[in-house]
């Protein structure tokens, strides 16, 4: 695959062909994928602060998406999610760390897929509370309040 391309926009900049294909990736992977019947579609993407970034693949289509969510005081990253034939090649990693400069110093929260801690724990978030099950899928919530200089 070749260097996929970083796109950030909110959700009044993103064309209808973009934003189905980033709605699939997540329908593919949160809904299909892991068998979670839920909500997908929560409403939050089309609040002003959100902001969605993706990479693209070769023919344009998103490979890999997260979306940052303004809340008090700092934000949250959400639907972290890697088409399953791009896995494996740093995408997520590539995404959150381009989230966390978009965000600056603000403190950043999320809900981490329990397999997945070590991915933001590289980036300098902790733990902060219990395991929790979600649509059958143990999390655990976890938040970043302050920079780590040289996390890759």
């Amino acid at each position: 695959m070749a260097d996929p391309r970083l796109r950030i926009a909110a959700f009044s900049d993103l064309d209808a062909a973009t934003l189905y294909g980033l709605l699939r990736l997540r329908v593919d992977v949160f809904v299909v994928e892991q068998r979670c019947a839920y909500p997908e579609l929560d409403g939050r993407d089309t609040e002003p602060g959100t902001r969605h970034l993706w990479l693209t693949g070769e023919s344009g289509e998103p490979v890999a998406y997260l979306r940052i969510i303004e809340e008090p005081g700092g934000v949250r990253i959400g639907r972290v999610v890697t088409a399953a034939h791009a896995r494996g090649a740093g995408l997520a990693g590539r995404l959150v760390d381009a989230a966390i400069e978009t965000v600056g110093d603000r403190p950043v929260r999320l809900h981490a897929q329990v397999h997945a801690t070590g991915l933001y724990e590289r980036r300098g978030f902790v733990t902060e509370g219990e395991t929790f099950v979600e649509d059958g899928i143990p999390h655990v919530p976890m938040v970043r309040s302050r920079p780590v200089h040289g996390a890759a």
